[in-house]
């Protein structure tokens, strides 16, 4: 993502299940995230984390941005585990969607019997 006014990008790595920021080379954020399939195609971030030496930029905001903009080109639910992106999620309503109940409880009984999700 260029053009942003922002000195780092944001690259989705699906494959890995997470979302980094990046400047130079470095990862200077990141959201780990798994996707669910049933009962609906989802993303569910679980961990975001900006080092110190890098926070205050707006770097979690970015990308919890990104998440839920992507989720939205590709037409799939997102459903916050992670508390950074719940909490950025209620103060941007308009942006992120709140998903369904069972796709809730499927995110988090998958959270639950697959612990390399988180």
């Amino acid at each position: 993502m260029t053009g942003t006014g922002r000195d780092f990008d944001i690259r989705d790595h699906r494959g890995e299940g997470v979302l980094n920021a990046e400047q130079d080379g470095e990862v200077v954020g990141q959201i780990a995230y798994f996707t669910l399939g049933a009962p609906e195609p989802a993303l569910v971030p679980v961990h975001t984390e900006v080092p110190s030496a890098h926070a205050g930029r707006g770097i979690a905001g970015a990308l919890a941005r990104e998440l839920y903009a992507t989720a939205a080109r590709e037409g799939l639910a997102v459903v916050p585990l992670c508390p950074y992106v719940a909490k950025w999620a209620e103060r941007h309503p308009d942006e992120a969607p709140v998903p369904p109940g069972p796709l809730v409880e499927a995110a988090l009984a998958k959270a639950k019997e697959d612990p390399s999700a988180w």
